[in-house]
């Protein structure tokens, strides 16, 4: 999620404890498909709403793997040493108000009945690279900047509430 607000870009991270590693990590929202279907733009959409607290249309997202060549599988896959697990990497854009980035910072979210407690960070996009271990993030940037760099992406929309 890039945010642009005052000629400057932002990205939204989530905080959450992560078990596997030990440690509370800095993270693209993320969430698994919970039915067969393969909704991949939809499952993505209502993620960022459960874990950011904000409604975006599954329209408004573009799939960054679909770059990818078509003999990949237009997917990635994060530690295929470990474990069969391959992501989509969907990225939402939009200009807004000084007020979305100020609410956004530090705001606390997730499904409690999940246990999820998460809260929400919004970092300048030029150091995201130095913020996060989050794999997920770091092969995003590198799509959305060969994407940009290859006239892949459109313009960023107009300004959203």
């Amino acid at each position: 999620m890039l945010l642009e607000c005052n000629q400057e870009t932002y990205a939204v991270l989530t905080e959450q404890a992560r078990v596997p590693v030990g440690r509370v990590l800095l993270e693209l929202p993320a969430g698994m498909l919970s039915d067969d279907a393969g909704d991949f733009v939809g499952t993505a959409a209502q993620e960022v709403e459960e874990e950011i607290g904000i409604h975006i249309k599954s329209s408004d997202l573009v799939n960054l793997t679909d770059f990818l060549h078509p003999s990949t599988g237009q997917q990635i896959f994060p530690s295929p040493g470990g474990c069969d697990e391959g992501i989509k990497l969907m990225l939402y854009r939009c200009h807004v108000k000084q007020e979305v980035i100020d609410s956004l910072k530090g705001k606390q979210t997730g499904l409690r009945e999940d246990g999820e407690f998460i809260k929400v960070h919004v970092v300048p996009y030029k150091s995201l690279w130095r913020s996060t271990t989050d794999a997920k993030a770091l092969a995003a940037i590198s799509l959305y900047e060969m994407g940009k760099r290859e006239g892949l992406l459109e313009e960023c929309p107009n300004i959203s509430d």
